[in-house]
C-alpha cells in the first residue's frame, strides 16, 4: 500500500475488528509486541473492543485510502479502583507500515484524546527486544523509562524483558482527580 494515499485518523468502529484482527494475529504469531501466544478470534477480539468502548476509552484506527494500517487504544491499566486514572497504551500496525510516523501520529492522537478524559498517567509495557522504535517514539513523546522487568516474558524460545514507560496526562499529579462515585 503506498504511503502516499490520503491518511485518516478516526475513531475505530465494530466494523474495523476483523482488520484490527488481522493486524493483530501478525504481531502474535511473527513477534513479541504482544506475549499473546495464539491470535485471538475475531469474536474474542470484538468482546475486547466492545470492553474497551464500555469504559469510553479511546481505540482509534488509521486508514489509507479504504485500509487500515494501524490502530491504538488504551486499556485500563489494573483492575483496583485506586488505578482508575491510570491507563496502558496499546499501538499496533500492519507489516508494511513500519518507518513512515504513522506509529507517532497514533500515539499523538491517543495521548491528545486521553488528555481531554479524566486520566493523569499513561503506562507503555514495551517488549525489549527489537522494539527500540517503540521505546524512542515513547520518549520523544514523554514518556520516560519507569523501569525494565527483566526476562517476564517466554516467547519464540527465548526470554524477553518488558520497558515500562511513563507519561503524566494533562495535569498529572499536580491535582485531584475529578472526583466521581466509582472509588
Amino acid at each position: 500500500m503506498s504511503a502516499s494515499l490520503s491518511l485518516t485518523l478516526r475513531d475505530a468502529t465494530e466494523a474495523d475488528v476483523a482488520a484490527i484482527q488481522t493486524i493483530y494475529a501478525h504481531h502474535v504469531l511473527n513477534g513479541v509486541a504482544t506475549f499473546e501466544m495464539a491470535p485471538p478470534s475475531v469474536e474474542e477480539m470484538l468482546a475486547r473492543f466492545r470492553g474497551i468502548r464500555s469504559q469510553d476509552m479511546p481505540y482509534l484506527v488509521a486508514c489509507r485510502g479504504e485500509q487500515l494500517v494501524g490502530y491504538c487504544y488504551v486499556s485500563t491499566y489494573r483492575a483496583r479502583p485506586a488505578y482508575r486514572y491510570t491507563v496502558e497504551d496499546s499501538i499496533y500496525l500492519a507489516p508494511d507500515q513500519h518507518g513512515q510516523g504513522l506509529g507517532k501520529l497514533l500515539l499523538q492522537a491517543l495521548i491528545a484524546r486521553c488528555e481531554t478524559g479524566p486520566w493523569r498517567q499513561m503506562i507503555a509495557v514495551i517488549s525489549g527486544e527489537g522494539s527500540e522504535a517503540s521505546i524512542a517514539l515513547h520518549q520523544k513523546l514523554g514518556f520516560t523509562t519507569a523501569g525494565t522487568l527483566r526476562s517476564v516474558g517466554y516467547k519464540h524460545e527465548r526470554w524477553i524483558d518488558t520497558v515500562m514507560m511513563q507519561r503524566e496526562l494533562g495535569p498529572g499529579c499536580t491535582q485531584a482527580p475529578p472526583t466521581d462515585a466509582s472509588a
